[in-house]
């Protein structure tokens, strides 16, 4: 199957589209730190991104003529900066939104599917028009914006258009399903509320729901307060373990009630994914790529940083300005510490081979922008089953009429 990707920045999502089985035609980024992140790992021949087709530049200056109509998925998460709760929130008046050129994309190489990712600033209510906007345009791309036509009026007609229903059947169409979601239900050990926007082209016949959570809190909180498993498996004596989090008590309560049984396997928190590499600040650290101690971290009213044993607060794209205390762990003791780059990276479950290029600010920002890798092959393998199926249903139904 092939896919393009855009705005790949450090790699999250690319790197999961391509875990999912998707050969990359092109893969294009304007930044040049995250560009050099991807050429350092293909000059180190890290096997996943080694063979991109990295291209450096605007999306909207590339060459789309140099790829097949039809691809079967583009992924890509456009600039967040205009929707993001910590931003200005100007969404259409921001000259780095560019959902626009995710659209004109669309409609240059009709790909079977497409795979967008954004802040969850983008649902909020002073945005539903214009989120409403994006989706409608998603799916009716080539209901273009008119010269002079502003974008409320533009939407306007998107809405008649999605009324009549004649464009879905002559023209090119997509089923879109947006969803919200949290990076902790699908194993990454990091609290981050993202959506993600796919879409199937109508004539295909896709039907598609978001992959079902894979992990939950109460199956955590089991595990830690009522059978102790989480601390054993940690090795944490019942004097070293933490008091029980008010906000949780009557819901544990509840929990030991019970016999309890869970579908979803336990949140996965920030001591699970460090279980096995040393604080940065020890001799040995060096063995880690990126790991490296960073002195600085302040605890402040509002500036906190993330517990041990809850999955991280949401990484951000900065460093000591960061306002949430994000970039920041809590230790044992209460003392605080920011995340080196390779204990980032693992909350954003990177591999430990994968290296990220430039300064502490560049190489944070990368990591804050990034989609979790493991959340972004679960949603493309999910696209590519459904794709396989299509085609082999397309196949069946071509037997069919050649021996009818």
């Amino acid at each position: 199957m092939k896919s393009v990707e855009l705005f790949v920045g450090g790699g999250g999502l690319a790197m999961g589209v391509s875990l999912a089985g998707f050969e990359s035609l092109a893969v294009i980024e304007w930044d040049r730190w995250a560009c050099d992140t991807i050429r350092e790992n293909q000059k180190r021949g890290y096997p996943v991104v080694a063979d991109w087709p990295l291209w450096e530049g605007d999306v909207r200056e590339f060459d789309w003529s140099s790829i097949p109509e039809g691809i079967d998925l583009l992924a890509g998460g456009p600039p967040c900066q205009p929707f993001s709760m910590g931003g200005k929130h100007q969404a259409y008046g921001d000259k780095r939104d560019m959902f626009p050129a995710t659209v004109e994309v669309v409609q240059a190489l009709r790909p079977k599917s497409f795979i967008i990712e954004n802040v969850k600033g983008l649902t909020r209510s002073s945005f539903a028009n214009y989120y409403q906007y994006i989706l409608l345009q998603l799916e009716f791309p080539e209901v273009t914006r008119r010269s002079r036509e502003n974008w409320l009026d533009h939407l306007k007609r998107l809405q008649a258009e999605k009324t009549s229903g004649a464009l879905h059947v002559s023209g090119l169409t997509y089923n879109v399903v947006p969803t919200l979601v949290n990076a902790a239900d699908y194993g990454v050990p990091q609290k981050r509320e993202r959506v993600f926007i796919v879409g199937f082209r109508s004539d295909l016949g896709v039907e598609w729901s978001f992959p079902k959570p894979t992990h939950g809190l109460d199956a955590l909180l089991h595990s830690q307060w009522v059978t102790g498993e989480y601390w054993d498996r940690h090795g944490v004596s019942k004097r070293r373990r933490p008091t029980v989090p008010k906000r949780f008590e009557a819901r544990i309560r509840k929990l030991a009630s019970g016999s309890a049984h869970f579908e979803e396997k336990p949140w996965r928190t920030v001591r699970d994914a460090l279980v096995d590499i040393p604080d940065p600040r020890q001799r040995k650290a060096n063995m880690f790529l990126n790991h490296v101690f960073q002195d600085g971290a302040k605890v402040y009213p509002g500036h906190t940083g993330s517990p041990l044993d809850l999955p991280a607060k949401t990484l951000k794209a900065g460093d000591h300005g960061v306002p949430g205390g994000e970039n920041m762990m809590v230790l044992e003791n209460g003392d605080v510490r920011y995340f080196s780059v390779r204990e980032s990276a693992r909350l954003q479950t990177f591999p430990d081979g994968y290296v990220f290029h430039g300064f502490w600010t560049e190489t944070m920002r990368q990591l804050g922008n990034a989609v979790p890798v493991a959340l972004g092959r679960q949603v493309a393998a999910s696209v590519a089953m459904r794709l396989a199926e299509s085609e082999l249903h397309k196949l069946a139904n071509l037997r069919m009429r050649r021996f009818a």
